[in-house]
């Protein structure tokens, strides 16, 4: 039986993938993943303020007041909390490299185009495989356009991919008004494939101490349903690499992952519920099922239930929602 997939044109020995995430922080915990079944690891992300503050020697501005209070200053990570600076960083790759014999992924995460992006050569200098580029931006600037917004997150993105000659995927959101039209925009400007979808932890408010408070929250199975539904959409309509992240629990989200058009599926919170060992009792269960299945390989199934293939794709759209819709009854 044949768990390999190609995933931005790398050959993994399964489609199972460490998310970006402290799980590859240390190198004995990353062979750990690797001997327990992992197809690949993606790092922690460094931050574009992480970056431009080192090479601006403003760190001294997280702590003080400048253009904003120095409350609203404490909400972003003093510069030393945060768990790899971009020099640890950059060793921390070939320390990965050196003892892993699976494709170490670099992670950036910004939103614009700056020099910033320049890390993407260092990466690659010192080992990346490739690069998981997290556009993790929060608009809330009521003059920006959603077209204003999608230039420059795809100036940022051609700007990574036109320094390196490794593949770069780009993390998205769900919050795009034509989704499809933009993954394919990222792969016009070379994007190798696309990861679905970024986690965002919503803070909290404390009525109390009236403060807002961060959190965080692991994702459960229910989250993968959202993923699904995008994957099949854009699984017949793009021609590079799909990933899948946040809501893989069990051997049958993989199933479903895989079925409706992923080539991976990252995994991080259940790792981090239930350690390493749980990587392999996940593949057990997708080779039970491939087996069960009649299949003889992942790459037989996938894409099976995307929307060109799936028997009913109008379950994918809005059918789905007037059905559901029409089905209570008070």
């Amino acid at each position: 039986m044949n768990l390999s997939t190609t995933y931005l044109g790398l050959r993994l020995r399964s489609p199972l993938i460490i998310g970006a995430s402290p799980l590859c922080d240390q190198v004995h915990v990353a062979g750990q993943l690797q001997d327990a079944g992992a197809g690949a690891i993606v790092m922690r992300s460094l931050f574009e303020e992480q970056i431009d503050h080192e090479q601006f020697a403003l760190t001294h501005h997280l702590e003080a007041s400048a253009e904003s209070t120095s409350e609203a200053r404490s909400y972003f990570p003093a510069f030393a909390e945060y768990q790899l600076m971009p020099d640890q960083y950059l060793r921390q790759i070939g320390w990965l490299k050196q003892a892993l014999t699976i494709p170490v992924i670099a992670s950036l995460n910004g939103c614009r185009p700056g020099g910033w992006t320049d890390y993407a050569r260092r990466f690659e200098s010192a080992g990346a495989d490739g690069i998981e580029l997290n556009l993790y931006h929060l608009v809330t600037d009521p003059g920006r356009s959603a077209a204003d917004v999608e230039a420059s997150l795809l100036e940022t993105v051609a700007s990574v991919v036109t320094s390196v000659q490794i593949p770069v995927a780009v993390k998205l959101s769900a919050f795009h008004t034509a989704l499809p039209h933009f993954a394919g925009e990222l792969e016009r400007v070379g994007a190798a494939g696309v990861v679905i979808f970024n986690r965002f932890y919503q803070p909290d408010l404390n009525i109390e101490e009236l403060d807002v408070q961060p959190q965080l929250k692991l994702s459960d199975s229910s989250e993968l349903l959202l993923r699904l539904r995008w994957l099949a959409i854009l699984s017949p309509r793009l021609r590079g690499s799909l990933a899948a992240t946040g809501g893989a629990h069990t051997s049958e989200d993989l199933v479903k992952a895989i079925l409706a058009g992923a080539h991976a599926v990252q995994l991080v919170s259940v790792l981090l519920k239930h350690g390493p060992r749980v990587l392999s009792t996940l593949l057990n269960g997708l080779r039970q099922w491939i087996g069960e299945h009649g299949y003889e390989s992942v790459d037989q199934f996938r894409g099976a239930l995307n929307l060109r293939r799936c028997p009913d794709p109008e379950a994918f759209e809005r059918a789905n929602y007037q059905r559901i819709l029409q089905s209570w009854r008070v």
